[in-house]
């Protein structure tokens, strides 16, 4: 048995790197002493996001790291002994990409560019191409950013490489067009949680959700970090608080009890889909 403690982070993120990099070795410390082994943080941690989703302005926008630039090594310095996934705006040449990466002290795990960018970000962020997951001391994990988690196709191709959890690393605001007078009535609200427990039952695989917090220009992130169990059950959140949500499970055996009778993976008729338009 092997019982792992998984956190994911719901925290504000801005342009002041110093700032960033201070809250990252807060939450690195404060899930270190949960006794986690595992850290989410939010899309876009490194950075800060878009300050505009409806006209992002291209004098404006998030710093760009290259993928191997030396503030990487630096989250990878304060995670130490744990695993941590974090968001940051990655340059590659002329292209610039909303990407993740999965560190620990030793480096580089694993790493993610976003595949599904709403239209705003696709006037700035070139698309990634790729879903794939890759190994780490706590288990075979995949990534998503964002919107990547709005399409069922995504988590999917994790669980089909074997991923046992994927962390869903986001800067997902409340709806910008159809502002709810409470945030819990608001719609973009409800599909937030509504796609952390699909994709996770759906695939029987344990989503680690973070997302950050705080306002940004016109802009108010939802915050609803949590962890979410192979039926879809919500282990541990934040609601809309900042702070950590944390669980303790054994993530082979929660997702072996899922998949005991009903194992979604192997039933599926993939001759029977239409993948294509």
């Amino acid at each position: 048995m092997a019982v792992t403690r998984i956190a994911a982070a719901a925290a504000h993120f801005g342009r002041d790197l110093d700032y960033d990099l201070a809250r990252i070795g807060k939450l690195v410390a404060d899930a270190r002493s949960a006794g986690a082994r595992l850290l989410v943080l939010p899309d876009a941690a490194l950075g800060g996001y878009l300050a505009d989703l409806r006209h992002p302005d291209p004098a404006a926008l998030p710093p760009a790291f290259a993928h191997d630039d030396p503030v990487l090594n630096q989250v990878a310095a304060l995670a130490g002994d744990l695993v941590v996934c974090v968001g940051y705006c990655e340059a590659d040449g002329e292209l610039r990409y909303n990407a993740a990466v999965c560190v620990t002290g030793d480096g580089v795990l694993g790493r993610h560019r976003k595949v599904h960018l709403p239209a705003a970000e696709s006037s700035v962020y070139a698309a990634g191409d790729t879903f794939a997951a890759f190994d780490t001391p706590v288990g075979r994990i995949g990534m998503l950013i964002d919107y990547d988690k709005t399409f069922p196709e995504s988590a999917r191709s994790l669980a089909l490489d074997g991923a046992q959890i994927v962390a869903c690393l986001s800067a997902w605001p409340a709806s910008i067009t159809n502002q709810a007078p409470k945030l819990a009535q608001d719609r973009q609200s409800r599909l937030f949680d509504l796609y952390d427990c699909a994709r996770a039952a759906e695939n029987q695989i344990v989503v680690v959700s973070a997302n950050q917090t705080g306002a940004v220009g016109g802009m108010r992130f939802l915050g609803q970090a949590k962890v979410v169990g192979p039926a879809g059950n919500v282990l541990a959140r934040t609601w809309a608080k900042a702070g950590l949500a944390t669980a303790e499970l054994d993530v082979a055996a929660e997702i072996a009890t899922a998949r005991r009778v009903l194992s979604h993976l192997d039933e599926l008729r993939a001759d029977s889909y239409r993948t294509k338009r």
